[in-house]
């Protein structure tokens, strides 16, 4: 290294590695040269996306030195999973200021180092700061007070906070708090890889909604790309080249691989419920009477039966969420349709939602949004379970649908059979066959995180009050025998002797 003030990071990192004797592979040539670009850009919010062992929290360690040496005044904060991880980074960077050979103006002498720990250090800087030049902390960790010109999310989404989507819920809302701590004009890098499917990293949600990174830079780096005719082009031959990939893709299976390497947003477990083998529709229903019978149609396929279950529970506000609670059931209504080609269609799915300064009572609501559920779908009757509170709904909904003028009954329905029990049964055979449909809108629902999530060991607890709605209704389908009027072919008798057949001389 030169020292000189015009010295970039592409350059800062050729001279360290030159100093320690490493090569610079070409990915981290590109990474140095994206990162100062978009440093000294209007949008200084970045996302890097690496493959696992591409070295990205080294390089990532090397800008943060090379941040405070072009401006030791700036103030950075290192936020992982857990505070171990975040000081690793931070232990990182100190090493490299005090063995870099540009850096040894910051180190401060032994006697004015009141801060040069493992978890945070201050450089020798001009400006006197209440924050230290670099601190650490675990995404848990109480950061309210902190200020910071930087602030690295250095791996902030592991397994073990994204196995369900009320974790994943819980780390957006913590790192919402980000923008409190960030001076105004601040950088924030967010480096890592997926592990969910609605990963906080992910570009496009189920939902339509804007993703939780919305208008970052990203720069993304598989450890391979595909041209159209199937050609790999490998991001670090030299360390995961062909065989080395095949071995990693092998031991760790085809969804976490796809995940840590190839940074595509995918649930690291085999989920119980394959989403991928449900179908996908944006008709609507279609009713019509003629010579005095009605028929409804969904596409085309005239429809045989319909089933409405709901669920119910207490649910939270209106405004405060999709209806369901972050702690207990959810209240919930689901309608299936079973066509004419033995498909069954999930046409709606409601999470329930109550607003408390109306003058009607939380069960009136709800029974309201259920008989209005009934009416747009065109449903005889609705199963509500009446297990604990659901036991005293039926009557009120009755009154309801009196009230509302509509012919539908009410189905008491007392489950006895477990839930994870009830859910399987339901699903395999569909999802096997491929016959389960799903109704856009109902995609645009918490249920499809729950089918991803859902696990039928008593350790989940991940919500599922929309798959039991689901459940219920296909549960209660009725069976449907072939009603193919052909009669069966006649075949020959393969034993020994026929049948005996007494002679008669009369006519019948």
């Amino acid at each position: 290294m030169t020292g000189k003030d015009d010295d970039g990071f592409p350059a800062f990192v050729q001279g360290w590695n030159a100093m320690v004797e490493l090569k610079t592979p070409a990915h981290h040539a590109r990474m140095a040269g994206w990162l100062e670009k978009h440093m000294a850009g209007q949008n200084r919010r970045m996302l890097l996306m690496a493959f696992r062992g591409s070295g990205k929290s080294t390089l990532v360690g090397l800008f943060a030195a090379w941040l405070l040496l072009r401006d030791p005044n700036r103030r950075l904060l290192v936020l992982a999973a857990d505070l171990k991880l975040a000081m690793k980074m931070v232990r990182n960077v100190k090493r490299i200021l005090e063995r870099h050979p540009d850096c040894s103006h910051l180190k401060p002498p032994a006697k004015e180092r009141d801060q040069w720990a493992a978890d945070r250090f201050t450089v020798l800087r001009p400006m006197e700061l209440r924050d230290p030049s670099m601190a650490a902390a675990g995404i848990g960790g109480n950061i309210t007070g902190s200020r910071a010109d930087v602030v690295i999310c250095d791996d902030v989404e592991v397994p073990r906070n994204a196995d369900t989507a009320v974790k994943r819920a819980a780390l957006r809302e913590r790192l919402s708090e980000l923008d409190y701590v960030l001076v105004p004009g601040g950088a924030q890098l967010y480096v890592g890889t997926p592990h969910a499917q609605d990963s906080l990293y992910a570009e496009e949600t189920d939902d339509g909604s804007p993703p939780f990174l919305d208008e970052f830079e990203r720069m993304v780096l598989p450890v391979y790309t595909e041209d159209s005719q199937g050609n790999r082009s490998y991001t670090w031959k030299e360390r995961f080249g062909e065989a080395h990939v095949a071995r990693i893709r092998k031991s760790t299976g085809p969804n976490k691989f796809t995940s840590q390497m190839l940074l595509r947003p995918v649930s690291i477990t085999d989920g119980v419920l394959d989403v991928g083998r449900l179908g996908r529709y944006d008709a609507e229903l279609e009713y019509r009477e003629a010579l005095g019978r009605a028929a409804l149609t969904l596409d085309g396929v005239k429809l045989v039966s319909a089933t409405c279950w709901w669920d119910p529970a207490f649910v939270r506000p209106a405004g405060e969420g999709d209806g369901r609670i972050k702690s207990g059931d959810g209240s919930v209504v689901a309608a299936v349709f079973a066509g004419e080609n033995e498909h069954f269609y999930l046409h709606r799915v409601l999470y329930l939602a109550v607003d408390p300064r109306a003058e009607e009572t939380e069960a009136d609501q709800q029974c309201r949004q259920v008989s209005r559920f009934l009416a747009d779908n065109h449903l005889p009757a609705v199963h509500i379970e009446i297990n604990g509170l659901g036991r005293f709904l039926p009557g009120l909904l009755r009154k309801r649908l009196r009230d509302d003028r509509l012919a539908a009954g009410v189905v008491e329905q007392n489950s006895r059979t477990p839930k994870a029990e009830r859910i399987i049964k339901a699903f395999n055979a569909l999802l096997a066959d491929r016959r389960l449909l799903v109704h856009r809108q109902v995609w645009e629902t918490p249920l499809i995180r729950e089918m991803r999530d859902w696990r039928p060991d008593g350790r989940y607890r991940g919500p599922d009050d929309g798959l039991d709605a689901v459940a219920g209704c296909l549960g209660a389908e009725p069976y449907r025998f072939d009603r193919s009027t052909n009669p069966p072919e006649r075949r020959p008798d393969w034993r020994g002797a026929g049948a005996v057949v007494a002679p008669a001389d009369w006519e019948l």
